[in-house]
């Protein structure tokens, strides 16, 4: 459905009936809370609404942070008519009966229109692409709002022609002006009512909100209505009131979720297990699958620690065999456990560098033949071909190495992959291969010596 209004239309007083946030959105500049990076003196939207003159942008941030009223601000703040579609229920058809409103606005009124789409990530490549020549002709100037990474989410052509803009969650300290402006507001917030809310319960409801103004608001509303005009919402009314009202901001599939994911692998890798164990209960609080935690534990075991401490991934591994056992919460425990363990560890990514240069050495060569004489020879052509031939069995040879032999195809040389840290367990492993690397050395300039040969 196509939502449109003029200025005058913009901020209609809500009905007594409508939700609390609804009531209480900003109708002005000097209303909104939080946002300074974007609205502060000589900030990006600052100078936008100052000016009057807009152009196509993308609002991008969690929810409840304002999104939909910069809208409709710096509509109101420009005169252009204003069109409010949501993905979640528009498709192209919408989008044209918009474009369509949009010409009749210009004829009638000789102004411009912004058209709104909220939640622009849901529309496809197909529906995205239907701005494009609107957008490019100045029927319309669009404004998109998101939750998701607009990097991810949206088609390049449409980002190439609207400037991102990036919203954060509220502060603490704002979501308590927005909390005292719906207690004593009269007109459109509770500020009729005698009621009553001390410190500790808006503290909850504040922790609760979890950077949402929507939220906050919605949460209070509820509490209002349970407890009545005259009544008082205290703190063990609030957390009755939060009990399955659901986890703190977290998206399971967007951008949120990765950055938390990142957040506790690099904990991990940086020796962290304060960072680690933090991360770690933010994404289980906020509702993640705690068997993808366990895989992701296993991963940093073999890229971040690796032959350091050989340890780790089998502590990494049985944490995920508990959790998978017990389930949760019980599992939690382990998973916190590897977790620390994991990032007291001593750090290598030896393995995974080496195992990225080689994989890069085999798509840069493609298939090189294995050489002869590490060929199996299972039938009397193959020897006669010379499978096999030379091949020196280490268990044969003296500490069970065949000093001098090679193991890469000969094009390759001498190429090395992996180069132990000098940490953990690789400290010695590091050392061994140097002892084996100097017999390597010291036979094969024995060969060349009887052939008459110089080591290369």
């Amino acid at each position: 459905m196509v939502e449109s209004g003029g200025q005058s239309a913009l901020f209609a007083p809500a009905g007594p009936e409508a939700p609390l946030a609804d009531r209480l959105r900003p109708r002005r500049l000097e209303d909104v809370v939080g946002q300074s990076t974007l609205l502060g003196p000589g900030q990006p939207l600052r100078r936008i609404l100052e000016g009057g003159k807009l152009h196509s942008m993308i609002l991008w941030g969690p929810p409840g942070t304002g999104k939909t009223t910069l809208a409709r601000l710096m509509a109101q703040q420009a005169d252009l008519a204003f069109l409010n579609l949501s993905a979640v229920l528009a498709g192209v058809r919408e989008v044209r009966e918009a474009v369509e409103a949009a010409r009749r606005e210009r004829a009638a009124h000789g102004r411009g229109t912004v058209l709104f789409l909220d939640e622009v990530h849901r529309f496809n490549k197909a529906q995205q692409d239907a701005f494009l020549p609107h957008l490019e002709d100045g029927t319309l100037v669009f404004i998109g709002a998101t939750t998701e990474n607009p990097s991810f989410e949206l088609n390049k052509a449409l980002l190439s022609r609207a400037r991102v803009y990036v919203l954060q969650a509220l502060a603490p300290a704002e979501l308590m002006q927005v909390l005292e402006r719906a207690l004593t507001d009269g007109e459109r917030g509770l500020g009729t009512w005698r009621l009553a809310v001390p410190a500790a319960a808006r503290d909850l409801l504040v922790a609760a909100a979890d950077g949402d103004a929507r939220r906050l608001l919605s949460l209070l509303e509820l509490g209002a209505q349970l407890v009545g005009q005259d009544g008082t919402l205290d703190a063990a009314q609030v957390e009755r009131l939060l009990a399955g009202s659901g986890a703190r901001q977290f998206d399971k599939q967007g951008d949120t979720f990765y950055d938390q994911i990142s957040a506790l692998h690099k904990a991990v890798r940086g020796s962290s297990p304060d960072g680690a164990l933090y991360w770690l209960a933010r994404m289980l609080d906020g509702g993640t699958d705690p068997l993808y935690l366990a895989r992701r534990l296993v991963r940093m075991a073999s890229e971040d620690i690796g032959n350091a401490d050989p340890r780790a991934l089998q502590l990494a591994l049985n944490a995920w065999e508990t959790q998978e056992r017990l389930g949760s919460p019980e599992g939690h425990l382990a998973l916190a456990q590897a977790a620390v363990y994991l990032a007291c560890a001593p750090k290598s990514n030896a393995v995974y560098v080496a195992f990225d240069r080689a994989r890069a050495e085999v798509t840069q060569h493609g298939s090189l033949p294995v050489p002869l004489h590490l060929r199996n020879a299972p039938t009397a052509l193959m020897k006669k071909l010379g499978y096999g031939q030379r091949y020196r069995y280490a268990h044969d040879e003296p500490d069970a190495y065949a000093a001098g032999e090679r193991y890469l195809p000969e094009e390759l040389g001498e190429t090395r992959y992996y180069h132990p840290v000098p940490r953990g367990l690789e400290l010695r492993i590091g050392e061994r291969l140097a002892q084996l690397r100097e017999r390597d050395r010291q036979a094969r300039a024995g060969l060349n010596e009887a052939s008459g040969e110089q080591e290369p």
